[in-house]
């Protein structure tokens, strides 16, 4: 039987571990990046663990959230970056030149590399054959010391492709109709990998959209082969000598398979407000649209912004339509700019925004209140846009900018009479100028690392108590986001680097008593439904319930990255043994969950009381004997520190 792409890849970086499903396994990491959101955090805690140099082939550092500068804060934290990077041998790549994920398979991303980022959205590099993994700051900063990325072998599912796209419809399309196949939690503990005849027919920028957004399928990630196809876009990068050609054995084993005809897809959107609320236009009808926004790391490549650029051409943007377009680098904004796509643009009204991520994360252009908004990023969470009335759905390139000349949702088809100028030809050579890119300080450099007054110390968890008690703070349901544990938008981003202040808004999108309540308590235990913690990678969806004393959280079933951010906290992620018992459980309840370590090294049954109504349920802490340590431990720095003798 032979094998996998993924698996060839994983067993190339494998340091410990064997590759059964489910079973824990660590690897080598290759590269690594970070941006502004994420990075100020993820570099305190490498400085925290004394280690002078980065120790992996090359690590990044992007500046493209908070790149909105209405205060100091991003500036000092733009500032603390760069020159922590220069000191400590990180790649910086500075405000302007683009979104981490479009900018590193322009420039870096090499096919058969891993690749570890500080971003839910780092499988984007899958696209080119990378295994590219999302994660917390802690584990990425742990990375750029050498150390081993450790996770749970996923399982490898076979998404075999056939047939070609119609024009009109788009690899944003085909992404939408898998998550309206697996939904959101589809994914979850797998990596999707791409096969079959129809990936000839995918651009790099086009599969790039779909392992973009396959981390909203709660995949650990996903991968298409290295090809022919793969090779002309790293030569149209002056980037040829990283190609090596990459597949699965022709009788690969696979844990499942699914298939998926692309001729068959229809123009898409995901509705309010979960990415996995797939209809197609048809069945949504022409409803009215208020703001369109193109862009983001999904769909800002050189290909999705001409195919934009061509249905404007020479029509007027609808006069109640607010249409922002957001190029994803300054190597696309620049050619634009030079082949007139830029001024088509322009001249059909739209509003040019820089090159980063803008109103995918709620920096700016947020909706009006109840307005309608089409967006071409991958996530439309609940108020992520800035405007909690406001309804946001997921579309294409295509569908986006048809809209935005209509006034409602429609495809490409309802402006074009002919489709073919969506056949867009890829420039043989793109431009190249990386003097946007800084390099770091040679070894052993004195570079002052300069941090602004916003910058605070974060919060370092202790060992675990024998007794673990808490209130119920707050009960949740199902799918509760990144977005909903630790909000961002344009006034909180700037606070990303201020553990404290971001303290008063922690859950507030669920109850806006929750931070004073947790405060007046001295902290307690969380309690949620499936899929608990989904979304982004930001570990502050950990550190700020820890700043709050949050002590563990139950629920019926966890997001990957957030899981792993709540261990590295030293926070409990414990799952109902029966669902029903999330039923028997209050808000306010007392729970008690007496000797603590025994139960957390597995000695005996994980029970926790309920003794508010003395009620005794059974809940399961499914992690490996290393993870079990780091618990202990009260997080990974302390359990790092200990192990390193420091």
């Amino acid at each position: 039987m032979g094998k996998s792409l993924a698996y060839k890849i994983i067993e190339e970086h494998l340091v410990s571990g064997t590759m059964k499903p489910g079973e824990e396994i660590s690897i080598r990491i290759d590269y690594t990046l970070t941006q502004d959101s994420t990075g100020t955090m993820a570099y305190l805690q490498f400085e925290a663990m004394g280690i002078p140099r980065v120790r992996t082939k090359k690590s990044l550092a992007y500046i493209d959230h908070n790149i909105l500068q209405s205060g100091p804060e991003n500036a000092d934290d733009h500032k603390y970056i760069s020159t922590v990077a220069k000191k400590h041998g990180i790649y910086f790549s500075r405000p302007g030149n683009g979104i981490c994920h479009q900018v590193n398979l322009e420039r870096f991303g090499v096919p058969g590399a891993t690749l570890l980022g500080s971003d839910s959205h780092t499988p984007t590099g899958g696209g080119i054959g990378m295994i590219a993994i999302g994660a917390g700051g802690l584990d990425v900063a742990v990375a750029m010391g050498g150390g081993a990325y450790y996770l749970s072998m996923p399982r490898i599912v076979e998404m075999k492709l056939k047939g070609e796209l119609k024009l009109g419809v788009s690899a944003k399309d085909v992404i939408l109709e898998i998550l309206r196949m697996l939904s959101v939690k589809g994914g979850v503990g797998k990596i999707i990998e791409f096969t079959g005849e129809g990936v000839k027919s995918l651009g790099v920028p086009d599969r790039a959209t779909i392992t973009n957004m396959g981390t909203e399928l709660g995949a650990t990630t996903s991968i298409f082969p290295s090809d022919e196809i793969t090779r002309d876009f790293l030569r149209s990068q002056g980037r040829e000598n990283d190609f090596i050609p990459l597949s699965a054995d022709p009788d690969a084993y696979y844990d499942e398979h699914l298939e998926l005809d692309l001729s068959s897809i229809e123009p898409l959107a995901a509705c309010p407000h979960m990415p996995d609320q797939v209809k197609s236009l048809d069945e949504i009808g022409h409803i009215k649209v208020d703001q369109v926004f193109i862009g983001s790391c999904t769909n800002s490549s050189y290909k999705d912004m001409m195919r934009a650029a061509a249905i404007l051409k020479g029509h007027t943007v609808a006069e109640d339509v607010s249409l922002v377009i957001g190029p994803g680098s300054k190597q696309v904004l620049k050619m634009l700019a030079e082949n007139g796509a830029l001024a088509d643009m322009i001249d059909a009204g739209a509003r040019i925004l820089e090159c980063g991520c803008g109103p995918c994360i709620g920096m700016g252009q947020s909706p009006k209140t109840n307005g309608v908004s089409l967006r071409t990023s991958n996530r439309n969470f609940y108020a992520r846009s800035g405007t909690a009335s406001a309804g946001v759905y997921l579309v294409s390139p295509e569908t986006a900018a048809a809209s935005a000349l209509k006034g409602y949702l429609c495809p490409a088809s309802e402006v074009l009479s002919d489709m073919s100028v969506l056949d867009i030809e890829m420039p043989d050579i793109f431009y190249v100028n990386d003097n946007m890119i800084v390099e770091p300080a040679p070894e052993g450099n004195d570079v002052e690392v300069v941090r602004g007054p916003n910058i605070k110390e974060f919060p370092i968890n202790h060992a675990l108590n024998e007794k673990v008690t808490g209130e119920v703070l707050l009960k949740m349901e199902d799918n509760i986001t990144t977005d909903h544990i630790m909000p961002s938008n344009a006034k909180l981003l700037p606070y990303r680097s201020n553990v404290p202040y971001l303290s008063d808004y922690c859950l507030t999108p669920v109850d806006a008593s929750f931070p004073a309540r947790a405060k007046e308590l001295g902290g307690g235990i969380l309690v949620a439904g499936q899929n608990y913690g989904q979304g982004s990678s930001r570990e502050h969806a950990a550190l700020v319930p820890l700043y709050l004393g949050i002590k563990a959280v139950i629920s019926k079933s966890f997001a990957r990255i957030h899981a792993s951010n709540l261990i590295n906290s030293g926070i409990l992620p414990l799952t109902f043994k029966d669902e029903s018992d999330y039923e028997k459980i209050s808000q306010g309840d007392n729970l008690e969950i007496c000797d603590a370590v025994r139960k957390v090294k597995g000695d005996i049954p994980f029970t926790v009381l309920d003794k508010t109504s003395g009620y005794e349920f059974e809940v399961e802490l499914n992690i490996s004997a290393r993870l079990r340590g780091i618990i202990l431990a009260g997080g990974l720095l302390n359990y790092t520190r200990e192990r390193s003798g420091q």
